[in-house]
């Protein structure tokens, strides 16, 4: 590539690759500045937006970064075409909400001088109810958002993304910082909105309502936060997390079972 390179050292030693930083956003004026900031290390920086209504573009662009709108349909697709506005072959995505600590954007400059893989796997560490969550199946919590966009593709289902990456995937130790949900109600908006999108997602691959699903599956799931995956370490917020995740696999029982008229099937 001829833009392989740059004079701006990771280490002070040699050039590196360049890379992009690529966020995708709707309405996020209240993260989007913060964001970009943690991000200014990238040689570029580019926004798919999906026509915002607030001043998300803006501070974008008085941030220095390229603004694409793009009408959203399903966060798999919307990051894979963003992809083609990104220059640089090396690709770190990034969520509004998110930031990127200093020790992991020195540890991603100094591995572009010599990467050992064309992929990497970043632990994410989640602000939540007033604390950091180190349990709950949501620490270390890896997150697969630097690659090389030649070696792979988002094919992940939605509401969830998921970059297929071609090869071995490595793993890096500085954190991408996640301030997720406001607060409980925020969560539970997010929850009706996620548990939509999958209770469709079940019915489009032919799922069918399962009373057993929603009998056992809610409980299951808060055992399984609570429980096995330490939650109970996490204080009250890990109870509310715990319950929250109960309420989501409930939901898209719930919804799959309006979907389909109420017909019974085997478990989802």
């Amino acid at each position: 590539m001829s833009d392989a390179a740059t004079e701006r050292p990771g280490t002070g030693t040699g050039t590196r690759e360049k890379i992009t930083a690529f966020v995708i956003t709707l309405n996020e004026e209240t993260h989007i500045r913060e964001c970009l900031a943690s991000l200014r290390w990238a040689d570029e920086i580019v926004v798919v937006d999906s026509f915002s209504t607030d001043r998300t573009c803006e501070i974008a662009r008085e941030a220095g970064a390229t603004v694409v709108q793009r009408k959203w349909n399903g966060i798999n697709e919307q990051r894979q075409a963003g992809l083609e506005h990104c220059t640089h072959d090396w690709v770190f995505c990034l969520d509004a909400d998110e930031r990127v600590s200093p020790e992991l954007s020195e540890e991603i400059l100094r591995l572009l001088e010599r990467p050992e893989c064309a992929s990497f796997e970043i632990p994410r560490h989640t602000w939540y109810l007033g604390r950091w969550i180190n349990h709950c199946g949501w620490y270390p919590d890896r997150k697969l958002r630097l690659f090389r966009k030649s070696r792979g593709a988002f094919h992940g289902v939605d509401p969830h993304d998921h970059f297929q990456a071609d090869g071995p995937v490595g793993r890096l130790k500085g954190e991408i910082v996640h301030f997720t949900y406001r607060n409980f109600a925020h969560q539970i908006r997010t929850i009706n909105s996620f548990s939509e999108t999958a209770s469709a997602e079940l019915q489009d691959r032919g799922k069918r309502f399962s009373f057993l699903a929603l009998l056992f599956k809610p409980p299951w799931k808060f055992l399984e936060v609570y429980l096995w995956k330490f939650g109970f370490l996490d204080g009250i917020a890990g109870f509310v997390i715990a319950v929250a995740s109960a309420f989501n696999v409930f939901s898209r029982q719930v919804k799959l079972w309006e979907k389909t008229g109420g017909a019974l099937g085997r478990e989802t």
